[in-house]
């Protein structure tokens, strides 16, 4: 072609050619030529709080954060993070050392593995995995080794000797993701305890993507990792403010570790986004102050939002495994006679106007995944119940 370079190597990096465009773009993409209902990718369909908009706006008309705001993040954001860890898990942290603000939970997690890998090294990761982590680990040049989540009595749980099995000379850290994306699990403080234990025999690091933090159901109960024995000192754990306060277009993340980690985090984010979020971070910083009314509010309304769409799914003859956190349901396919997670969510939308996604793309063994499939339940009430309905009335 003309103008084109020639050259005999790929134009993308190796590292990254098997991730290519992600079913979530794909997923919408279908949503928005069907006119389907987008229960895909997992952001709500309606804003958060009045109040932390109103802040923003605040922020803005008073010119704080329009410019660069500093390096790991606003005092105020800082401060009200570690307050939170302080408040809800009796964490102290340092707000100006242990503390560190990022570009959502996405570009903590890329900071994080791009700063504590180096080529060979291995990292444990639980599949079905948000699917960041695979191309993040791929692009610090470390190995992925997965851990298979499997379905049992209604959840997917994990075995603790495969994770023990997992381990090797090679492996550089565990990365842990509770509340579970995609399966809605949520691990046991007997299991948090046995990986503890792992990651101090085995002198690993640890990072723990804890996004879903406010949202947990019925008798589970988030627990963070780092207030396990032996773990505070090794531990990076990430949180985001876009779950919990349904504002995902901010993109307003943070991390929590000891100084050292937080310093060889900051060197690695400092070269991505630098700094993003300016006024939203002042917002944000209000928002995790709010009263505990609110953090029940959010949850009780996510959990009748779950039992909604879990029994539409259900009538609809799907299997369902009813998750203990999370805004997300996984499904098996195969009472509907499916097997094919891919060419059936591909079909969705012409057959039912519903767009899924197939949890095989979370799966380094596809074959594993290949009957599960998610739905988002962050969306209104009414729009719930019409997808329901929708796919009822397909079988």
């Amino acid at each position: 072609m003309t103008g084109m370079t020639s050259t005999a190597r790929p134009f993308l990096n190796r590292r990254l050619a098997e991730f290519g465009t992600t079913i979530f773009a794909e997923m919408s993409a279908l949503a928005m030529s069907t006119g389907s209902i987008n229960l895909g990718q997992g952001f709500p369909d309606t804003d958060g709080p009045e109040e932390i908009r109103e802040a923003a706006v605040r922020a803005l008309r008073d010119g704080r954060g329009n410019q660069y705001p500093p390096g790991p993040g606003v005092p105020e954001l800082r401060t009200a993070i570690a307050a939170h860890q302080e408040r809800r898990y009796g964490l102290s942290y340092d707000p100006d050392t242990e503390v560190l603000v990022t570009a959502g939970a996405t570009e903590a997690i890329a900071a994080t593995l791009l700063a504590l890998l180096e080529p060979g090294d291995e990292v444990i990761a639980f599949e079905p995995y948000y699917d960041s982590y695979a191309a993040c680990i791929a692009m610090a040049g470390g190995t992925r080794v997965p851990v298979t989540l499997r379905p049992h009595e209604g959840s997917f749980r994990l075995d603790l000797d495969e994770l023990r099995d997992a381990v090797t000379d090679n492996t550089r850290l565990l990365l842990i993701n509770t509340p579970h994306n995609p399966t809605g699990t949520v691990l046991t403080r007997e299991e948090l305890t046995e990986i503890a234990k792992l990651a101090v025999e085995r002198d690993l690091l640890v990072v723990t993507d804890e996004v879903y933090e406010h949202l947990v159901f019925d008798d589970a109960e988030h627990l963070p990792l780092a207030t396990f024995p032996g773990m505070r000192g090794r531990t990076v754990t990430i949180g985001s403010a876009g779950k919990t306060f349904s504002f995902t277009g901010w993109k307003v993340g943070w991390v929590t570790a000891p100084p050292a980690l937080i310093s060889a985090v900051r060197s690695a984010k400092q070269f991505l986004t630098y700094v993003s979020s300016g006024p939203f971070q002042y917002a944000v910083a209000e928002a995790l102050a709010l009263p505990d009314t609110y953090f029940e509010a959010f949850r009780a309304d996510m959990l009748a939002k779950r039992d909604v769409l879990a029994a539409g799914l259900t009538e609809a003859g799907f299997e369902v495994f009813r998750p203990q956190g999370t805004y997300f349901i996984t499904t098996d396919i195969r009472p509907l006679g499916e097997s094919d997670g891919f060419a059936f969510c591909r079909a969705l939308p012409e057959r039912a106007g519903v767009v899924a996604i197939p949890n095989a793309v979370f799966y380094d063994h596809r074959e594993a995944g290949a009957p599960f499939v998610r739905f988002a339940f962050c969306k209104q009430t009414e729009v719930l119940e019409e997808a329901a309905k929708r796919l009822k009335a397909a079988w």
